[in-house]
């Protein structure tokens, strides 16, 4: 029965206990150590990381453990911020200095005076707001919208991208000079998949907080079952490894959690070394083949779409009408899966790019284009559903679009 990892490096066990993040690989070791010199300065930090690897629990440690602790942390996700309100959000505004601006109105920077504040999603902001906060970073000051004023603060920045920033700086997405001012101490928070020993450590932490927390009595779990979590990839990183853990555990409360539990709530076959029968997908893979492999998960999460559409026209039934709804997130775990003859109800419209030997052929950029082509055809050129489809933020897809140089053909 699996039990709780203890670490051999007693300076990582204790900088781990210390910053409350979990994991006795080296990628984390290295992460923490990185955290332990630069949080009692004021530098600014970027934190690199796929989404759900953890950068917001990084920029509270760093946080936590500055001089600034005992001022304001807040939290700003630029990338769910529209880009029309974004300035008056971060630098607030003056009173008439739009239509429905009734009164002066404090933004972010003013409200996180003397402490930090942490821009996740940096490189959802548009090149206009860039300026200003270049501004903030090197002169501490800014305009808030409608002002002719500027108004000083004293705050620390630390930002966070998912994106490959210097990517976005040589498409012309990211200016280079904010780049390079934030990127004087870069954090890169690894994936799950590149650090698979720390998977048992944060199932049984997920596991044992959800039992103490919800009142529920949880008994391990088996060694087979935390082998079969440490192979499998977890695209969405720690937040879908802790979702899934703690789902389990209130749903299989007051026994052992084994093996064959794990697979079914994986939804996938009793093989260790493949997971999910619908992606040809290898372990240990580099980063360029890894990004290939998470669009074709997209690819074929459309194909599935595509047949359950299919299968329910050639049955002559009337599909239940989706609901308008734009607070509501595309989910594809809630989508019906076909069964295996889909490749039958599809028939030549399978796209020729899911072959996975053409695959490894196809940089990252040219399998993302042809998915967007795709997925935007299907969808008769809806950009927000198209946008919903591909989990994209909308502001994202026509910046995609663009770059790609997408046009609809009459």
């Amino acid at each position: 029965m699996g039990n709780p990892v203890y670490f051999e490096n007693n300076r990582t066990e204790t900088l781990q206990r210390k910053f409350g993040i979990l994991g006795k690989s080296a990628g984390v070791q290295s992460m923490l150590e990185t955290i332990e010199q630069v949080a009692p300065t004021d530098i600014s930090v970027l934190i690199a990381g796929e989404s759900g690897s953890g950068k917001e629990l990084v920029a509270s440690a760093i946080h936590k453990y500055s001089r600034r602790a005992h001022k304001p942390f807040v939290i700003v996700n630029c990338g769910a911020i529209p880009a029309g309100i974004i300035e008056s959000e971060l630098f607030g505004h003056k009173k008439g200095a739009f239509t429905g601006a009734q009164n002066d109105r404090k933004g972010y920077f003013q409200s996180a005076d003397g402490g930090t504040i942490f821009l996740d999603e940096i490189g959802e902001t548009p090149l206009e707001t860039q300026v200003k906060l270049l501004r903030v970073l090197e002169q501490g000051e800014f305009l808030p919208v409608g002002s002719s004023t500027s108004m000083r603060v004293d705050v620390r920045i630390v930002a966070a991208s998912n994106r490959n920033l210097e990517k976005e700086v040589d498409v012309g997405s990211f200016r280079k000079d904010l780049y390079y001012r934030l990127k004087a101490i870069t954090i890169t928070v690894p994936s799950l998949r590149n650090r698979r020993e720390d998977i048992p450590i944060l199932a049984n932490k997920f596991a044992s907080d959800c039992a103490i927390r919800n009142q529920i009595i949880f008994k391990g779990f088996s060694d087979g079952a935390l082998k079969v979590m440490s192979q499998h990839r977890w695209p969405g990183n720690i937040r879908e490894l802790k979702n899934f853990i703690e789902s389990m555990v209130i749903l299989e409360k007051g026994g052992v959690i084994r093996t064959e539990v794990i697979y079914r709530y994986l939804n996938a076959e009793s093989s260790p070394t493949e997971l999910n029968p619908l992606l040809p997908v290898k372990l240990d893979r580099n980063v360029d083949q890894a990004e290939r492999e998470l669009i074709l998960q997209q690819l074929f999460m459309l194909r599935r779409e595509i047949a359950e559409m299919k299968a329910v026209i050639d049955q002559g039934l009337t599909p239940r009408p989706k609901v308008e709804n734009n607070d509501e997130e595309y989910n594809p775990d809630l989508e019906v899966l076909p069964d295996d003859h889909s490749h039958e109800i599809l028939g030549d419209e399978v796209p020729t790019i899911l072959n996975p030997h053409l695959l490894g052929t196809l940089t990252a950029a040219q399998v993302e284009k042809e998915l967007i082509m795709r997925t935007l055809e299907r969808f008769n050129f809806n950009k927000r559903k198209t946008a919903q489809a591909l989990q994209m933020a909308e502001r994202t897809l026509y910046r995609k679009i663009k770059e790609y140089e997408i046009v609809k053909e009459n």
